[in-house]
């Protein structure tokens, strides 16, 4: 798929994964579904969601057998962009791409505290706006990102099929 396709399809992501309400017993909830999805498919990923202040909130963690400190690094960096952009990480780093762009040279922030890659998710609150993030790492960043949108699409009763990205060649 094209980047432009690619970020076509992310801005329909966050305009349709929207949450009616969340609150920790949601970020719960929705961990749940992603810790549970892992395990049947047997991903060593990092799960993390959290509601964004200062300091942000943890809600929900936890780090599956196989990932590593460097898993919740990523997460952390991964969740600064959508905290910063209120994008999922996967677009800004899709976008930076197709501009040719490398994420330092466009907005001048340390690598080291962010990454334009896929795998953290704007949580977007109808009539709240963005709250936090939904975030994995373990997976190559497409697959991040799309673990992520599965898990919003069953959280939210969505069809996943007509919302994923394809997978690569």
């Amino acid at each position: 798929m094209a980047i432009a396709e690619d970020i076509a399809a992310i801005i329909r992501q966050e305009t349709e994964l929207r949450l009616p309400s969340f609150d920790n017993d949601t970020a719960w909830t929705l961990g749940l579904v992603l810790r549970d999805l892992a395990l049947s498919r047997n991903h060593a990923i990092v799960i993390d969601i959290r509601r964004f202040g200062q300091p942000y909130q943890p809600l929900f963690y936890t780090a599956l057998s196989g990932t590593t400190p460097d898993n919740a690094r990523w997460v952390q960096r991964k969740s600064n962009v959508v905290a910063r952009f209120h994008r999922s990480s996967y677009y800004i780093g899709r976008y930076l791409e197709q501009n040719k762009l490398t994420f330092s040279d466009r907005y001048g922030l340390p690598d080291a505290d962010y990454a334009a890659h896929g795998g953290s998710f704007p949580l977007h609150v109808a009539g709240a706006g963005i709250v936090g993030s939904v975030t994995v790492s373990g997976l190559p960043q497409r697959e991040d990102h799309n673990f992520v949108v599965e898990a919003l699409c069953l959280h939210l009763g969505r069809d996943h099929d007509s919302l994923r990205l394809p997978n690569l060649p």
